[in-house]
């Protein structure tokens, strides 16, 4: 696909031509991410001159960071008030699997994620998994919903068997770019490539939270262009 070199940018392959982001934190001033309206149009610039063509805004929500989605809503229309851009822009959410997601799932007060608004992009603590991990995730099938774990190769106490286990379970994977990037570590890479290997992953997002990441993520990090190419054949962020 790009001849005679083996690590590029991901703006030299042109890998985000069209691209849908599905995970990111632009929503300004509501969780860990950007802060400011000005740095969230400033970061959707660099995605359109990249050839984005969709973003789908993802802030946490979750006991530390307890967002109400009708608050949220209001924060992501002010965006789209001062935005003036070609992309499509859309609101979702990043769900924390933790002792109040029970109870925010049975409220049927959520931020799917979609067109079709099926997917649930949902996430654990990097170092343990949720006591009823399983049954949650059974819960999210029962309410209707397809489970989308993000970067599932940045939780520490998982192993391949882990993984496998989920898949079996019919839940999606959303990789991070930073991951096979090397922007988290060698040992996330590792996972990464594992995953990837393995034909495991659904999906893949930025999850950027300041300007600075994701330029570096397009414009300077170099990726092997097979990994990229292994990418483009597993993606299915268009069909979302």
């Amino acid at each position: 696909m790009w001849p005679f070199c083996t690590r590029r940018t991901l703006n030299e392959t042109g890998f985000f031509k069209q691209f849908t982001e599905i995970h990111c934190h632009l929503l300004p001033g509501v969780d860990d991410g950007i802060k400011s309206i000005e740095d969230t149009l400033e970061a959707l610039d660099l995605y359109e001159k990249s050839g984005v063509s969709n973003i789908w805004f993802t802030p946490h929500i979750m006991e530390d960071v307890p967002n109400e989605p009708e608050k949220l809503k209001e924060r992501f229309n002010e965006v789209c008030a001062a935005y003036n851009g070609n992309m499509q822009l859309h609101l979702a959410a990043e769900n924390m699997l933790d002792a109040l997601f029970q109870q925010r799932l049975e409220s049927g007060n959520l931020l799917p994620l979609g067109n079709e608004q099926r997917h649930l992009l949902v996430e654990t603590s990097y170092f343990n998994p949720p006591y009823d991990f399983d049954d949650l995730i059974q819960s999210v099938k029962s309410a209707g919903f397809y489970p989308i774990l993000a970067h599932p190769e940045r939780y520490m106490y998982m192993e391949e068997e882990d993984y496998a286990r989920l898949k079996e379970e019919q839940v999606l994977f959303q990789l991070n770019l930073p991951s096979i990037a090397g922007m988290y570590g060698k040992t996330v890479e590792k996972k990464a490539r594992m995953i990837l290997k393995k034909g495991w992953y659904d999906l893949c997002g930025t999850d950027t939270h300041r300007v600075h990441q994701y330029d570096y993520l397009a414009n300077e990090a170099k990726i092997d262009t097979k990994i990229l190419q292994k990418l483009t054949e597993l993606l299915t962020n268009k069909v979302l």
